[in-house]
């Protein structure tokens, strides 16, 4: 069995990834990192359940993605709700001309049999600054 911080490694750099594929809009990778029966809303509140509807989705709105200035993410917090199922909250940093905004995700990740760990169900959410 792996240790916690072998598993926090391992999340990290799916958090990672999903920066990676966002950016080089590789829909292919993006699209490995999730669970067949996972669950996706989308920063405008749009629900996806199951990876045909994540897959759907995601090949026609990735592509043609534009966005002037680079997107961070980080895996700001780990909680482990049992040894194969963790809540990861992410901060997202839009960095922008006119200032950074952000974005607060929250990922609910399995690992598999294999030791891989998939996004399972997972929100997205605008931080307002007012």
């Amino acid at each position: 069995m792996k240790t916690e911080t072998t598993d926090v490694q391992a999340i990290e750099q799916i958090v990672a990834t999903v920066e990676r594929t966002q950016r080089d809009r590789d829909v292919e990778g993006f699209l490995a990192l999730f669970h067949p029966d996972a669950l996706w809303t989308t920063g405008h509140g749009k629900v996806l359940v199951g990876f045909d509807a994540i897959a759907e989705f995601t090949r026609a709105v990735l592509p043609t993605a534009s966005f002037e200035g680079e997107v961070t993410y980080e895996a700001v917090h780990t909680q482990f709700l049992r040894p194969d199922v963790a809540a990861v909250k992410v901060r997202q940093v839009y960095h922008l001309a006119e200032g950074d905004q952000e974005g607060a995700p929250l990922y609910v990740m399995t690992r598999q049999d294999d030791g891989r760990w998939l996004l399972h169900a997972c929100q997205n959410t605008e931080v307002r600054v007012e």
